[in-house]
């Protein structure tokens, strides 16, 4: 599993201007089963998303395809982590440490 931190590197107003796009990549992610849960960071300096798969290598690149990032009005911060523990909801989600 996977936390993605965004931190703006660009004035809000043209986080906003690519708000569309942005949202269009996370709907996309969602629907693809890749993120689970996502949002804006308070105070609004970036975001946060939580995403599920195997190989980080894939996650880098979701995360490349990000319009906020391909614009450069983010910077991305990508820690990965063994999901022992889960709410019962993302049971399917566990991990088993190697």
């Amino acid at each position: 599993m996977f936390v993605l931190e965004l931190t703006y590197t660009a004035p809000v107003e043209r986080v906003d201007a690519l708000m569309a796009e942005h949202m269009a990549w996370l709907d996309a992610q969602y629907a693809a089963g890749v993120f689970i849960a996502s949002g804006r960071k308070n105070p609004r300096d970036g975001g946060v998303i939580l995403a599920v798969g195997e190989d980080r290598a894939a996650i880098e690149g979701i995360a490349a395809a990000d319009p906020f990032a391909a614009h450069g009005v983010c910077a991305y911060r990508i820690t990965e982590f063994i999901a022992t523990r889960t709410a019962p909801e993302l049971a399917p989600h566990r991990q088993r440490l190697p």
